[in-house]
């Protein structure tokens, strides 16, 4: 079975990603883009407000999709997204939530911190922080 999921894409003003570290399997502990299941009767778009403002604080709006992966039995279709307001909090299934510059996601890949393909997708997707 097949279970869908969305992410949220988010930079800062300065060219920073939204990352968040998860708090649960799978990949607790790991550095990841925000984001979870689609409930039953949701849209993606609504699933990606849901869960970013549950793991982040941050109210986005949900733009384009930027691409989707297959990891095991999760679907996911990552969305661009812009922040409209909130306080970068942790919660939910995040046990941290941070901005990340380029150095720093890269200083995470290096370390083995960061959900497996992870650096790899978002650089073929054109998605890597700018700053």
């Amino acid at each position: 079975m097949t279970i869908r999921c969305v992410g949220g894409i988010v930079f800062d003003p300065y060219g920073r990603l939204l990352l968040i570290r998860r708090a649960n399997d799978p990949d607790s502990g790991q550095w990841s883009l925000p984001g979870g299941r689609v409930e039953p009767g949701e849209t993606d778009k609504e699933a990606v407000v849901r869960e970013l403002f549950e793991e982040t604080g941050l109210d986005v709006i949900p733009g384009t999709l930027v691409g989707s992966v297959r990891r095991g039995p999760y679907e996911i279709f990552d969305y661009a997204c812009e922040v409209e307001g909130g306080v970068l909090t942790a919660g939910d299934d995040a046990s941290e939530a941070r901005w990340s510059d380029a150095a720093d996601l890269a200083a995470l890949e290096a370390g083995g911190e960061v959900v497996e393909l992870l650096f790899v997708t978002l650089r073929e997707w054109g998605a890597l922080p700018r700053a």
